[in-house]
């Protein structure tokens, strides 16, 4: 057994997403259970070594979740489903998926499937922390920024800017926290650079899509809103 192995599963039967909880949790793995494909985008950050998806979820079905996420992990992704027809499975593995467990099922079986996925993978030793806002990703670990599977190049101070933004979504930031920030109580010039740098962060940005991820707070300073 992979000892202490993260597992997301997603489902939207709470019986079953409690069953399988209970299950894996009892053999000794660490569990997060969501109901739909928009809670797992949201865990990604949580990292975790194996992706249980069902096919048939609310707002975005498996396979959509597979399609998205596949570029930004490296885990297994495993199907739940019901459906039994080769079209299916295709599309299944050709968005990225590695394997099929099919509804009804026995919890041993899919317990050794996900145990046998787990020995095979190859972790890489990098960090592997990523986190999704929308159609942008930003991978920490290695320092970049896609929007889809488009590279977005920054410098390492507008990096820096949009990873102490994001890592804290919603908190705000003055000019001066975030210029100590990226360059350290003892760099020298003038936070109001800051601002230059936000403004070629969100025309970079502002190619690819129009939301906007850094809001200004009048007389304050910037928070992530992504």
């Amino acid at each position: 057994m992979c000892e202490k192995a993260k597992l997301l599963i997603a489902d939207d039967e709470p019986g079953i997403l409690q069953l399988l909880k209970d299950y894996f949790e009892l053999q000794g793995y660490q569990v997060c259970g969501v109901k739909d494909g928009v809670e797992v985008i949201a865990k990604l950050s949580w990292e975790p070594d194996l992706i249980l998806l069902d096919v048939a979820m609310p707002l975005m079905d498996g396979f959509e979740v597979c399609e998205r996420i596949r570029v930004h992990v490296s885990c297994p992704i495993l199907f739940l489903t019901a459906k039994i027809e080769e079209a299916d499975r295709i599309r299944g593995f050709m968005t990225g998926g590695d394997d099929y467990i099919l509804k009804p099922f026995s919890i041993d079986e899919l317990g050794a499937r996900v145990e046998a996925h787990l020995r095979r993978e190859n972790r890489r030793s990098v960090d592997k922390t990523v986190k999704i806002f929308g159609r942008l990703a930003i991978h920490y670990g290695e320092k970049s920024i896609y929007y889809d599977d488009r590279p977005v190049a920054f410098t390492g101070t507008e990096y820096r800017i949009i990873e102490q933004l994001s890592l804290s979504p919603g908190q705000i930031f003055s000019k001066d926290q975030l210029y100590e920030k990226v360059r350290g109580y003892d760099g020298s010039g003038d936070s109001s650079i800051i601002m230059e740098h936000v403004r070629r962060i969100r025309s970079k940005i502002g190619r690819y899509t129009k939301r906007t991820y850094i809001e200004t707070v009048w007389g304050v300073g910037y928070r992530w809103i992504g």
